[in-house]
């Protein structure tokens, strides 16, 4: 008997449309990351400061998850992907204003609305592309959607790194804060508006988007029967472990994800690296990323996704492990590595924990998983804190023997722990 196609030709056209949003929210995320640098040095910030960034761009997805699964519940996928892809539009666009205000709130805000309409596609998309087909190749065709997340995440950073980080004045400046105001004023107002610059572009590109999928015919899935109540719903998800531990998996994920990405400048900056030369370490991260969801989405049709996830993050840990306490160009060299493992992560866990539910109950369970997003918020906030324990250089003061920078990627170690633990679990109980 043939296996079931991954995607058919009935809604080939429905699936690259969905699929171009992968790349999409990829592009956003590569950007917005090496603006905790950028902003820490032009508003004369500290670590755990310029985390307010991360704060604000992985807090709006927390917030908004739930309201938009409950949209997309009630109404269909293709009004929450256009309200998504409004919001998106919108909090890209308000970086003009907020560069003329130079506010650095005005710059968390405008992340916190564009990451309302992150949420919005997410929610919506994630459990769209797990419908589009048969249920024993949903968590294969996921992962192909996602594989286009890594092409925007290269082409974000390949953004931030020629257009942003090159052209960022205070970067060249040794000691920013010990230069005369009106001169500080000057190269702030030029490198706000240099930051800006890529959100607004973006801006205008998700608006012509909107516009391709308003006009295109999109399938609704729907099951037959009354929508159970609100509160069953969520009564039978709190009783289905795989997926409350998935949950919890996926904040340990998009954490230790966020972390590895973020924290790689400052890592860098301990060796004495300039922002735009460490860009090209997170570049590498990317690609390896990439090649790595590739490598990931092939190993599924051959091993179970529990056991692969567990795999590959066993695999994550000892990166983890090499990144801590090995200081120097190696250390880095094991950070960037981590990505290649963390590749597969996101939209394996994603599918094992909506595998088996209705849809109705995929839509609220998918808002759990979005809304895991929120470790993204929090740990590299607690990361920050870490580097900040001696001051606000990188490398003020030793812990275990390393530096605290070095020390601090033990937070990526224990979230990767716990998700070859759930990987293990699944394989062994839930999806041999």
């Amino acid at each position: 008997m043939s296996k079931p196609a991954i995607v058919s030709k009935s809604v080939l056209l429905p699936f690259i449309l969905i699929t171009s949003l992968f790349a999409l929210w990829g592009f956003a995320n590569a950007v917005t990351d090496p603006m905790v640098q950028a902003f820490k040095k032009v508003l004369e910030l500290s670590n755990s400061q310029a985390a307010w960034v991360q704060m604000a761009f992985y807090g709006g997805y927390f917030c908004m998850a739930l309201p938009a699964a409950l949209f997309v519940r009630k109404y269909s996928y293709k009004t929450g992907v256009l309200i998504g892809l409004a919001l998106f539009a919108g909090g890209a666009l308000l970086f003009y204003p907020a560069a003329i205000t130079q506010q650095f709130w005005f710059f968390c805000l405008a992340l916190y609305i564009l990451t309302f309409g992150l949420a919005f596609l997410e929610t919506t998309a994630n459990p769209y592309v797990l419908a589009m087909g048969a249920p024993e190749t949903a968590t294969l065709r996921l992962n192909l959607a996602q594989a286009f997340n890594p092409v925007g995440l290269l082409l974000g950073l390949l953004v931030a790194q020629q257009f942003v980080l090159k052209k960022l004045q205070s970067d060249d400046v040794e000691n920013f804060s010990a230069l005369a105001e009106a001169k500080k004023a000057l190269i702030r107002t030029s490198d706000l508006m240099v930051i800006r610059d890529p959100y607004v572009i973006l801006g205008l590109v998700i608006l012509g988007v909107f516009v391709l999928i308003l006009v295109s015919k999109m399938p609704q899935a729907k099951e037959d029967g009354a929508i159970p109540s609100l509160s069953t719903t969520f009564k039978d998800l709190g009783k289905n472990h795989k997926y409350v531990l998935g949950v919890i998996a996926q904040i340990m994920y998009v954490g230790a994800q966020i972390m590895c990405w973020t924290y790689i400048y400052q890592y860098a900056e301990a060796m004495g690296m300039s922002s735009e030369d460490a860009a090209n370490y997170q570049f590498a991260a990317f690609f390896l990323f990439m090649i790595g969801r590739a490598i990931g989405t092939f190993l599924l049709r051959f091993l179970s996704s529990g056991k692969l996830l567990m795999y590959f993050s066993i695999l994550a840990a000892v990166f983890a492990l090499g990144t801590v306490f090995i200081e120097g160009i190696y250390g880095l060299y094991c950070l960037v590595a981590i990505s290649f493992c963390m590749s597969l992560m996101f939209p394996t866990i994603y599918g094992i924990a909506l595998h088996g539910l209705a849809e109705e109950e995929s839509k609220i369970g998918a808002a759990g998983l979005v809304m895991a997003i929120v470790g993204g918020a929090l740990m590299p906030k607690l990361q920050g804190m870490i580097i900040d324990l001696g001051g606000n250089k990188v490398n003020d003061i030793k812990i275990a023997r390393v530096s605290e920078v070095n020390f601090s990627f033990v937070l990526p170690l224990v979230c990767f722990l716990f998700i070859a633990y759930y990987g293990r679990l699944v394989y062994k109980k839930y999806m041999k």
